[in-house]
């Protein structure tokens, strides 16, 4: 299901009984964590929230700000267009498992598969509703979308007047928390589609914090080396499965906006940006485009409040440079923060991790499933379960994981059996208590780690431990036999269950 609208999809969401609207006034300095972080925190994720009139440094902004509206799983899957995430992490299972057709029938079914691929490629129109008002700054005039009446000048937007967040006391500043930045491989012209903190420093310029595993960083790196100034568009809102692709784990060199079509079943419209020649969402709700100068300085950016829990540090990082805000006139600012688990980003990674199982066992058909609890903020725990034929087959999943795209950043990756629920902490952590030897079930080596990790000795590097805690087989140092867990007898359990109803049901 695509959306025509941020606001199309906040109407949805009203409908779907899952969103909360705020009339009152709210300060995007701190109040509005107060709110989201209690709504993150209710069960099952809260509701999304529609703060009407935000208010920066004490003026109500134009543009209301939503937050949390990807935080449960009916919203994940109503962002989908599916009954649940599972769903959709089926069809992309079957897409990823479609063999060449036998007979009739599974040739229509293969043709059907085609028909959804044929949305997947982006396409390039020549307007869109992201571009209805136009403020650029290297030229000091403003100018409209064609057709479109002038915007007033006191709506020109900036930096300091859109409702962007100071989340937590001890922040550098304010941050644009769901920023989808787009850039460009300068060889290859292959585009990538990441999400990274923005810190802003003034009306036009911000932090960049992408991390130096990636792909824009890879990408700065090289305009680095060839000495040419790094465009950069930066779009927020527009249909929530752009902000979802934006976040996905894809190798470097798919285009996300490849996997969003797909995923909403119609293609994403682009539109070339004003001042760069890079291409944005249509429909999204602003845009700002800008570029980092390769031979200018990094500047400090942070503390911020993050997702492990605990504030970052300081650290350098390039800046980022505004040449030209655009917005649709019925703009919605879209924001989200992190911090101390659960929060509104467990439910975004979580789908991930549903929608990518497929790619996993694609590469190891031995896993049956796999989780990242709540308390591990992604990249410190990591739960799998296999179905296990050989001795130390537990280590090769050990390895193999690290070794995938962003699983390198686990920092504790525990193994159970298929039929260990690896979704109810409870159970992994009985089996991982009954199954193991500390000696001789755990695995320590070395990696990369997530620089915003501050246990780690340095900064992207760290140590990591597998623990395997299946069932041993022969061969895996065994000098006893390994007994059966205690089940009842399925007969006698439902002679009973039919015998004392009353007792037994709750």
């Amino acid at each position: 299901m695509a959306f025509a609208s941020f606001r199309d999809w906040i109407r949805t969401l009203e409908r779907a009984g899952e969103l909360v609207r705020i009339a009152v006034p709210v300060a995007t300095e701190l109040e509005i964590t107060v709110l989201a972080d209690r709504a993150m925190k209710a069960a099952g994720g809260g509701k999304a929230l529609l703060i009407e009139q935000p208010t920066v440094n004490g003026v109500v902004s134009p543009f209301p700000v939503a937050i949390n509206t990807l935080g449960s799983w009916n919203r994940m899957a109503l962002c989908l267009g599916t009954s649940s995430v599972d769903h959709a992490a089926a069809k992309l299972g079957a897409l990823m498992n479609a063999q060449p057709p036998r007979g009739f029938k599974e040739t229509i079914r293969l043709l059907g598969t085609a028909l959804e691929l044929r949305h997947a490629k982006p396409r390039l129109v020549n307007t869109g509703a992201c571009q209805e008002v136009v403020h650029v700054f290297d030229t000091p005039q403003t100018r409209d979308a064609p057709g479109a009446p002038a915007p007033a000048t006191s709506s020109l937007p900036t930096l300091l007047n859109l409702p962007i967040l100071k989340c937590w006391p001890l922040d550098g500043g304010r941050f644009i928390t769901l920023p989808c930045v787009v850039t460009r491989d300068p060889d290859t012209g292959g585009r990538n589609v990441g999400m990274y903190r923005m810190q802003v420093y003034d009306e036009r310029s911000t932090g960049m914090h992408w991390q130096l595993q990636k792909v824009a960083a890879r990408h700065s790196r090289r305009h680095a080396e060839t000495g040419t100034r790094m465009p950069v568009a930066v779009f927020l809102g527009g249909d929530p499965v752009l902000t979802f692709a934006a976040t996905a784990p894809l190798p470097d060199g798919l285009d996300e906006f490849v996997l969003a079509g797909y995923l909403r079943r119609q293609a994403v419209d682009l539109v070339r940006c004003r001042t760069n020649d890079l291409e944005v969402p249509a429909d999204a709700d602003v845009v700002i485009e800008g570029y980092v100068d390769p031979h200018e300085p990094w500047r400090e950016e942070g503390p911020f409040g993050d997702h492990t829990g605990f504030y970052t540090p300081p650290e350098p990082y390039p800046v980022f440079h505004v040449t030209a805000i655009t917005h649709r006139r019925d703009a919605v600012y879209p924001a989200t923060i992190v911090g101390i688990p659960p929060m509104e980003d467990y439910y975004i990674g979580g789908a991930t991790v549903r929608l990518f199982l497929p790619v996993l066992q694609a590469t190891f058909p031995e896993i049956a499933d796999v989780a990242l609890p709540a308390e591990g903020v992604f990249h410190n725990l990591v739960f799998v379960s296999i179905r296990k034929s050989y001795p130390m087959q537990a280590y090769k999943i050990m390895h193999g994981l690290w070794g995938m795209g962003q699983m390198m950043f686990a920092k504790y990756l525990v193994v159970v059996d298929h039929d260990v629920d690896v979704h109810k902490t409870r159970d992994v952590l009985f089996h991982l208590g009954a199954n193991t030897d500390p000696q001789r079930d755990t695995l320590f080596t070395r990696g990369p780690a997530d620089v915003l990790d501050h246990a780690t000795p340095h900064p992207g590097t760290g140590t990591k431990l597998g623990i395997d805690a299946t069932r041993k087989l022969p061969g895996e140092v065994l000098t006893r036999p390994w007994p059966p867990m205690i089940r009842m007898d399925d007969a006698v359990k439902a002679a009973v269950e039919q015998r004392f109803p009353q007792i037994l049901t709750p």
